[in-house]
């Protein structure tokens, strides 16, 4: 059953008549009472005399006067929602002024989608709110909250042996893309285990030199090789009674594979150079981002080390395979980011179409991505911010032609430099300059390019003059 807009009065402000007709078709499909006009003359004139639950205004009549009419509409009204009508590209969308934002409730682009819109007015009269669907609900990973957080039937798979794969004392291989949390799973079976009160030491096989990797692991003993100045332990004695993460496990060199095996077989350890039998008592976890088995038949990985390592398994799904959970775990990271930022609550809330944003794109860096692109959104997100919008957060996302289904103009195909120490006035004179360039000085366009009106565009050439 579609989304239902019925008893909801919606003004429309759109200076394209095409997308205007288009938009106020669609919102009478789903039951709403329509006012479109295409001048803000007509829309002050529908504002004095009518109820308006919601409007919607295209970015290019979003001018002085025009929002200055909204803001008058919001103070009497406060409960009446403002979208901006914006053009697929984000990045062209200048941040309106900070009294705007406040009162601003999302950047909806065009062409509009209506089934999304409905359902993002509709649960903000009546519907269960946008915050309620960020909740964790589900026993598997409220249990595992302190380690993970998500909701999505993938990840709710992909863990739920893991409390008892945590009470077992067999070897676990953990394989995932990188970025996926393969150190966290590690980290939480050692917490949960009957070894938590044990050592917990990660190794990277793939960060170590080829030369080093075997003392690392076994220890050596003085004067075993150049350097050697005292006897020193390996990671497997450091871990006894715990456990030793092996991440990047399909990069360690075959000949220490042979060495690997024969101590996961005996439970003794030779240090370099030494002779001595150390016995220790250690629980392996192994992680990689490689296929094994591909490996395993390309002769780069011993078949009866993987066998012995592959006792369980647990696999990780990309991020982009789990998209019920980017909108909790991209809170979770910008919360905890302000919260490092020692900023003061109430912390900005994402828009819906932010949420939309953020489940589109595609990840290649995972959960390591995501949590890095909320720490410069939280660094650079301007004071006193509410809501935290697309154009926060398109900027930071690199090659935004990542976006899942996003038309070829979600990224910016060519551009201009600034150089360091320009001037505001400068940059939006080499702005404007770059936009009449591109639509061959045709105003309408350019104001539309750089997502203001033609009236504040040519404010702006005749104080150039």
């Amino acid at each position: 059953m579609k989304p239902d807009l019925e008893g909801l009065a919606i003004l429309v402000i759109e200076d394209d008549i095409h997308s205007l007709q288009q938009i106020g078709g669609d919102l009478e499909n789903y039951s709403a009472h329509v006012y479109a006009t295409a001048t803000v003359e007509k829309a002050s004139d529908i504002l004095l005399t009518e109820s308006i639950h919601v409007i919607l205004i295209a970015l290019s009549l979003a001018d002085e006067k025009c929002l200055d009419l909204i803001k008058d509409y919001k103070v009497k009204h406060p409960d009446t929602l403002f979208y901006l009508l914006t053009e697929q590209n984000y990045c062209l969308v200048e941040p309106v002024e900070e009294s705007v934002r406040q009162i601003l409730d999302d950047c909806i682009p065009k062409p509009l989608d209506i089934k999304r819109f409905s359902s993002i007015v509709g649960a903000s009269f009546g519907r269960p709110p946008m915050s309620k669907s960020l909740s964790v609900m589900e026993p598997l990973s409220a249990k595992t909250k302190p380690f993970f957080i998500f909701r999505s039937n993938h990840m709710r798979l992909a863990l739920s042996n893991l409390p008892q794969i945590a009470a077992s004392d067999q070897t676990v291989l953990i394989s995932g893309e990188t970025g996926t949390g393969k150190e966290l799973v590690a980290r939480a079976i050692h917490m949960l285990s009957s070894r938590a009160s044990g050592p917990f030491v990660p190794i990277n096989c793939g960060a170590i030199p080829e030369s080093l990797i075997e003392s690392e692991l076994f220890g050596h003993e003085k004067g075993a090789f150049t350097g050697a100045v005292k006897n020193r332990k390996g990671k497997f004695e450091t871990a006894h009674n715990g456990i030793l993460f092996l991440d990047e496990i399909g990069d360690m060199p075959v000949i220490l594979q042979i060495r690997l095996l024969r101590v996961l077989e005996d439970g003794d350890v030779y240090r370099v150079g030494g002779e001595k039998r150390i016995p220790v008592n250690v629980r392996v976890i192994t992680a990689t981002h490689m296929d094994l088995e591909t490996a395993v038949r390309n002769g780069l990985f011993r078949e009866d080390l993987y066998y012995r390592l592959n006792v369980l398994r647990i696999h990780l799904p990309p991020l982009r395979e789990r998209v019920d959970d980017i909108p909790i775990l991209a809170l979770h990271f910008l919360e905890r980011a302000f919260d490092e930022m020692e900023r003061s609550k109430p912390y900005p809330a994402f828009s819906p179409e932010t949420i939309y944003l953020l489940q589109q794109y595609q990840w290649k860096g995972n959960v390591r991505e995501l949590r890095n692109v909320m720490t410069r959104v939280a660094t650079l997100l301007p004071p006193d911010t509410k809501h935290v919008f697309p154009m926060h957060i398109i900027s930071h996302l690199g090659d935004n032609r990542k976006i899942e289904g996003g038309p070829e103009n979600m990224h910016v195909s060519s551009g201009i430099f600034i150089q360091k120490g320009t001037t505001i006035d400068r940059a939006e004179d080499m702005l404007i300059e770059e936009a009449l360039k591109q639509t061959g000085g045709n105003r309408t366009k350019a104001a539309k390019l750089l997502g203001i009106s033609l009236r504040t565009l040519r404010r702006k050439l005749n104080k150039r003059k």
